[in-house]
């Protein structure tokens, strides 16, 4: 039996080992399939505060790894497959095989980018291949750089990326946009916009280490071509990583998991979630750690009420 269990081990979920260990509350993380999520394959972080040179992802998460073991905090190797949320202690199965009970569990599995599964895309994501161009846009001030996708998403992509890059071209799979109209026009007014559409992605062309191109083909004529480019985003949408949940939870109808504004609580009382599972918007460091913090303090809370609780009914049973 464990007082808190956190899965994930992201910037939401280290923020959230770092408060809940300096509370003496001895928090058990379990680090999941990809371990410091998807800032481990960011090469340079120059938006976290603190980092006047900034950091590469793999060293920040590494630091505040540590920064949790610092206090306390236990790292386990492993994945929750399932869990079973219906009545406390709620039950985890770790990698299908041991089960495990805890008096409350912070949810911090984040999110992952829907890739194009092509050659060449997922072993440069981090150097020329990016998901995130509000992360990644000032390393290709005055280049050329390629946005894959025709959502809100990648409009909005492409129009923050205008702010640093030479050329911005939209490369999408049909001849028809899925963004909103206001979305399109405010798109199609900017200069910096080239459109290449009715074109599949097939390949990501490297050379030397470095992007120089994509590979596509017209869907039209089945003619291949390259397009070049100094940096390739993606943004054809993300997945929220709750399927282990198996609906326990309320989400939104992405997947997202909903917790009451203002606060990390989910519907089940004694289950927070923190960081990109339960944020659609935004999908920052820095938001995800604000968001850790946040599950932390309600922990702290939710387990005080309880001892409380405890105290008081023990108080009762003896005058009685």
């Amino acid at each position: 039996m464990y007082k808190v269990i956190i899965l994930g081990s992201g910037p939401a979920g280290l923020t959230a080992a770092i408060y809940l260990a300096r509370a003496n509350l001895n928090p058990i993380i379990f680090e999941g399939k990809q371990s410091g999520g998807q800032l481990t394959m960011t090469t340079d972080v120059e938006n976290f505060p603190g980092f006047v040179n900034g950091i590469s992802g793999p060293v920040l998460i590494e630091n505040m790894r540590k920064q949790a073991e610092r206090f306390g905090a236990k790292f386990k190797r492993g994945w929750v497959s399932s869990v079973d949320l219906s009545e406390r202690p709620f039950k985890l199965v770790i990698n299908e095989k041991e089960t495990i009970e805890t008096e409350s569990l912070i949810i911090s599995t984040g999110a992952s980018a829907k890739l194009l599964n092509i050659p060449g895309e997922f072993e440069n994501i981090g150097r020329g291949i990016s998901t995130c161009a509000t992360c990644d846009g000032s390393f290709y001030t005055n280049k050329k750089v390629i946005v894959v996708g025709g959502g809100d998403s990648a409009m909005e992509e492409a129009l923050f990326l205008t702010k640093y890059a030479s050329e911005v071209i939209i490369v999408h799979r049909r001849n028809e946009l899925r963004a909103s109209k206001i979305m399109q026009q405010r798109a199609k007014e900017n200069n910096k916009i080239k459109w290449s559409l009715n074109k599949k992605p097939i390949e990501m062309v490297i050379d030397n280490g470095n992007v120089i191109g994509l590979k596509v083909m017209d869907l039209e004529t089945k003619k291949e071509s390259i397009i070049e480019s100094d940096g390739i985003f993606i943004s054809i949408g993300h997945t929220p990583n709750t399927t282990f949940l198996n609906n326990q939870l309320t989400t939104d109808g992405n997947g997202y998991i909903l917790v009451k504004p203002g606060s990390s609580k989910t519907n089940v009382d004694g289950v927070f979630a923190c960081g990109d599972v339960q944020d659609s918007k935004y999908r920052q460091a820095i938001t995800a750690a604000g968001t850790g913090c946040m599950a932390a303090l309600d922990v702290e809370q939710f387990i005080d009420d309880i001892n409380y609780k405890k105290v008081t009914l023990s108080i009762n049973n003896n005058i009685l």
